[in-house]
Order: structure tokens, then sequence, then C-alpha cells
């Protein structure tokens, strides 16, 4: 079994073995022509739940064509330009290689004698990330999971800035916009604050936060002698893309000296776009931005992190360990990255975008970051322009949210089910992928538009595919009326 083992002595092993993995996936990816094949769970689970886990093949080819039955040929492709579902982004060659070269070595960017170089790369990307943010000269940060993460440890923080006793969290409010992520009422309930503690805020036509009704919150808040703890500002909404006014937001928090978190897991793609970077106007006067590297900086998952202005309010995830990170480390200035997160052992992710800024550089990444915004921005004249549809509004980013509206029929309901059915169905073909969401009490469709290979022309055609599979569900339920 010595064999399998990654060491100086298996190094042949390991080039032939991942090389045939690497000449399979090329050959999946070359053969795609959908981005899903349309199996269903009733087909698919029986076939994986029959294999015996504990009768190895024993060669990784057999495992290998094994894994081609039961994951590649299914598999939901990104990279395919008719995905236009979820916020996956397809990846840049770059990160790819970035993700072989760490799984191999397998670092562990806790501490400085686990990772070394990795834990001065992750360092030296923060802080890249920072300036480019504009958080200043104490900002600070660290890789974590996702968005979700980082909107949990930013609240943590934001939390024990407060500065209350255990017995006042109830007292604690969060306000963030009625199409933030829910990840804002997961962490609350995560970080033990009261059923009413997450304050919806209302949107307006763009869906971008209203600050009148903001600033009307925070008085009422104040006044009922509650305790205003965060706002969370959203730069870019995962169901429209929208970005909240954070120049106002920004004035708002200083007014009333609350934590102002911006959660940027979509928009911070902005960050390297020479033609947009103006729509983060403000983000520079948060106290912690959430910045997801696996949506808009096109990285495999996970690359996420957490920014802070203030390295110092970091202290609140420390914890010392003997056997880990003592505290006469920190006295030596070792850096422990370990002492920064909610994580203990912790991949090497930052080595992705490291090889993706050595090798395309940041504008790189902006100019394909560009591009789907300007994609948006053709699929929204389509969709005003056609009248089987009506859209909702027009793209700051790259999601359209519309909806088939087809001539004749004038129960909501029934729209609800065709648009619903025409997802199902366009799914079931695997010819493309959309996501859906609910406006109101309406049910929408979504494009999430984050491949550069997609085209105008390839919007088109998924219309004219949603429309057909609605039209087909009206008059099969004609038929069944009838």
């Amino acid at each position: 079994m010595r064999s399998h083992l990654l060491n100086n002595t298996t190094a042949e092993h390991y080039r032939s073995t991942v090389s045939a993995g690497v000449d399979r996936v090329a050959a999946a990816l070359a053969a795609t022509e959908r981005p899903f094949s349309g199996v269903g769970v009733d087909e698919l689970a029986p076939v994986v739940d029959a294999i015996d886990l504990d009768r190895p093949l024993g060669d990784a080819s057999a495992a290998l064509d094994e894994l081609g039955e039961v994951y590649l040929r299914d598999a939901v492709y990104f990279h395919h330009p008719r995905y236009l579902g979820h916020l996956n982004c397809p990846v840049v060659i770059p990160a790819v290689l970035g993700e072989a070269v760490l799984s191999a070595i397998n670092s562990s960017l806790d501490t400085w004698d686990q990772s070394a170089g990795g834990t001065l790369i992750e360092r030296r990307l923060i802080d890249w990330t920072t300036e480019r943010i504009g958080l200043g000269p104490a900002a600070d940060g660290v890789f974590t999971s996702g968005g979700t993460q980082s909107n949990l440890q930013a609240l943590l923080l934001a939390r024990e800035e407060a500065k209350v006793r255990p017995e006042h969290l109830t007292r604690l409010r969060i306000f963030t916009s009625e199409c933030s992520h829910f990840s804002v009422q997961k962490s609350a309930k995560l970080l033990g604050l009261g059923p009413d503690a997450v304050v919806s805020v209302p949107v307006d036509r763009t869906k971008r936060m209203q600050t009148v009704a903001l600033a009307h919150a925070l008085e009422q808040c104040v006044a009922e002698g509650a305790i205003p703890m965060a706002v969370v500002a959203t730069a870019g909404t995962t169901d429209f893309g929208s970005i909240d006014p954070l120049p106002e937001i920004a004035a708002l928090c200083e007014k009333f000296a609350v934590w102002m978190h911006v959660d940027a897991a979509y928009g911070c793609g902005l960050l390297a776009s020479r033609e947009r970077r103006g729509l983060l106007e403000g983000i520079a006067h948060a106290d912690s931005v959430t910045v997801d590297y696996h949506k808009s900086f096109f990285q495999p998952v996970s690359s996420s992190a957490l920014l802070v202005r203030d390295r110092a309010t970091l202290r609140h995830a420390t914890y010392h360990a003997e056997y880990l990170n003592p505290r006469r480390m920190a006295e030596e200035r070792i850096p422990n990255q370990v002492d920064k997160s909610l994580q203990t052992t912790r991949r090497f992710d930052a080595l992705k975008l490291w090889m993706t800024l050595r090798v395309m550089g940041a504008d790189g990444i902006g100019e394909l970051f560009d591009e789907v915004c300007d994609l948006a921005a053709e699929g929204w004249k389509l969709l005003a322009a056609d009248p089987r549809f009506d859209v909702v509004v027009q793209p700051q980013l790259s999601t359209l949210v519309f909806r088939y509206i087809p001539s004749g029929v004038t129960s909501p309901a029934e729209i609800d089910r065709a648009n619903l059915y025409a997802r199902k169905a366009l799914f079931a073909s695997g010819e493309a992928i959309v996501a859906g969401t609910k406006v109101g009490d309406r049910q929408y469709l979504k494009f999430t538009l984050l491949n550069p290979e997609t085209t105008a022309e390839d919007i088109a055609a998924v219309l004219d595919l949603i429309s057909g599979h609605a039209e087909k569900y009206l008059g099969d339920s004609l038929d069944r009326a009838s």
C-alpha cells in the first residue's frame, strides 16, 4: 500500500497517474456538447449506491473508467456557454495549475511551520486585495471557504466590537437589504442573536437598498432601546447583481457608529475591472468586506476572503494552543494565519489566485468580467424588446431576471407553473441550464452570465427553448382541461 503514497520514490507513478486523469478530463471537456446530460436522480443514484466501497479496484485506470460512468459523463459543466444558472464560473487554466500544485504539496495554512512560503503568498494576496479596495494601511484579512464563512466571521467581529454584555445580545440588530444573501440570517442565528436580530431594509425599483428606509430603521432601532450592530451592504446581490448605494450607507454607518460590512462576493470582480471599477465607489469606507474569487475572478472553488479595515479586530477569532500557536510565537512575530481564521487546518487556496495573477494579471481577469457584464447588457436589450418576456431590472453586473409571459394567458398562477415547467424541462433536456427565483410571490427565471464564451446568440437560442417548453406546457394544460 505504500506505493500509493506520494513521495520521492513514487514521483514517476504520481506523474503518470495524474497525467492519465488530466487526459480523461480533457477528453470529457473536449467532447462536451451540452452543459448537462439530463440524467435524473432515480437513474443515477442506484448506479452510485451499487458500488462496493469495501472492494477497491486496485488500479487508477479502472477507477477512472468507473468515474466516467458515475461522474464525468453526467457532471454539470460550467464551462459550457449555455450554462446560465447559478454563480458558478468557468475557471482559468493558471488557477487549475495552482490547484494541482497545492493538492500535491498539501500545505496547511494555519501555521508558519506547516506552510512557510504559502503563508507569505496568502498575506501578499490579502494586502493586494485590501489595496484594491482602499481599506488603508492597517488592513488585513484571511482566506476562507466561501462567502458564507466570510460573512459569518465579519459579523462575529462586528458583534464583539459592539461590546455588549452577554445578556444584551438579543438587543443587537443587523440591517441588510431584502435582496441580501441568506447567510446574513444564518450568521445571526449562529452568533446567538435574537430571532428579530436581522432587520430587512426595502429596496428600490433597481433592487438597491433604500437609504432613506435604512436611516429610518436605524433611528427606530435606537429609539426602541436596541443596539445597531452592523449594516450589511451588498455589492452584487445573488438574484439581481444589484449594488447598494455604498457612499450613502457609509455615511449612515458613520453617523450611527455602526459596523459597515460589504458583501462583495459577486461584485468583487469589479476590483480588477478598468471599465466598471467606479461601481464600487464607497467600498473603501467598509469595516469589513467579503470577496469570492471563485465567482468573478474565475477561480476554482473554494477561493474566498474576508478583509478588514483594522487588523486588530481579527483578534476576536484568535485562540492559542501550546501544540500549535503558543503566545510566544506572536511575541516572536512568527506569522501564523490560524490567529485570524475560524478554521484551523486550511487549504492553500491562495495559490490559485497567485498563479492567475502571475500568468494573466489583474487586467486579464477584469477584461473577462467586463465581457460578461457587457453580455448581460446585450441580453437585457434582447429581453426588453421581446414581447414574450418581462425583464425585471437593467443589470449592473451580469445577472438577468425575467419571466415568460404567454399571450392570451391572464392567470398569474398558470404563468408561474409555465415558467417552473420550462426551467425543469430545459434542465432535463441538458441543452441549457438556467436558474429560478421569486420576485414578490411570482416565479421568475434567471440568467447568471459568468462565461465570456457565451454569446448573445446563445441567449437568444435559450430564450426560444424556454418559450417552446412553456408553450408546450400551456398547450398540454389546455388539452387536459378540455
